[in-house]
């Protein structure tokens, strides 16, 4: 008898988000500013992941490109089989309807203040030409917890009640991946959880790709993957992994990794460098299994 074939495994799903030497250069005035210098990011279908960094880190170009608002001056960048790159006007306009939600800092910016919650989530329904649009509406309503405010307009609703609104209204359509701009900076602590928390239940019930933008750290807490962005690159990342003890007691640990750029390039995380006074050049030594790195006045 002819032995079984091994099975083969099949091919990793190709990321949701994927980006490559991501270049962004702005001119004014004849001078050149480099927001974005080579990025690499990878986001697979369903992940929540939280990209920081301080201001000028190149977060919101990022986010501004993905979202269709800008185009990269160089590299490659997709969304959900997009290319961004190459997309005309009019792939633009359809990419941003149906592909991806967008949900902005500033709570006016979400909301047409004249219609209530529920006639802002119906007129994306409306202009996208779906039908059962008061079930979708209700759908939403249950998951985000604005059921109460559907009849509001935006001035009768707290900072936190509209920025639920406004990713009920970002999800009508029920796109792939939800985008949010610093979604929490304009909240208090309290209305910042209770926001975040929604987001988590959005991601994990939907299944929508969700990526967060933000210079708030506390965000990381949130969610199981953290992206630091540092002078227009990816720097570090943080997994959070849940891990159970003896007693049964889950807990969180968080491990940091450095990214690894195609011509072998990392940034280490700035507190590693402070803590050990790293600065112009540093000692390296390749082990079997690791690279260790000291500081030049060979300080362990």
């Amino acid at each position: 008898m002819a032995d079984t074939p091994a099975a083969v495994a099949a091919p990793a799903a190709a990321p949701v988000i994927s980006c490559r030497d991501l270049v962004r250069i702005f001119a004014t005035d004849g001078v050149e500013v480099q927001a974005l210098q080579g990025l690499d990011l990878q986001v697979r279908a369903g992940e929540l992941v939280a990209v920081v960094g301080a201001s000028g880190s190149g977060k919101s170009t990022l986010l501004s490109i993905l979202s269709g608002l800008d185009s990269p001056t160089a590299g490659a960048a997709s969304v959900a089989g997009s290319n961004l790159v190459t997309m005309s006007g009019r792939d633009r306009v359809r990419y941003r309807r149906h592909t991806v939600g967008f949900v902005w800092q500033q709570t006016g910016r979400n909301l047409l203040p004249y219609l209530t919650a529920g006639e802002n989530i119906a007129a994306v329904l409306a202009i996208a030409g779906r039908g059962q649009r008061q079930a979708r509406i209700q759908e939403l309503a249950g998951l985000l917890r604005i059921g109460d405010a559907l009849d509001l307009r935006p001035a009768e609703m707290s900072g936190g009640m509209r920025q639920r609104v406004a990713i009920a209204v970002a999800l009508a359509n029920s796109p792939p991946v939800l985008l949010a701009d610093e979604p929490t900076g304009e909240l208090d602590e309290e209305s910042s959880d209770n926001l975040l928390s929604a987001i988590r239940a959005v991601n994990e019930d939907l299944g929508v790709t969700t990526l967060i933008v933000t210079h708030d750290s506390t965000v990381s807490d949130h969610v199981r993957r953290t992206v630091q962005i540092r002078d227009g690159r990816t720097s570090t990342e943080t997994m959070r992994r849940v891990q159970v003890d003896d007693d049964g007691a889950e807990h969180i640990t968080p491990e940091v990794f450095a990214v690894l750029d195609r011509v072998g390039r990392l940034q280490l995380p700035a507190e590693y460098v402070r803590e050990l006074e790293l600065s112009e050049r540093v000692r390296l030594a390749l082990e079997p299994d690791h690279l260790g790195v000291w500081p030049t006045d060979e300080r362990r």
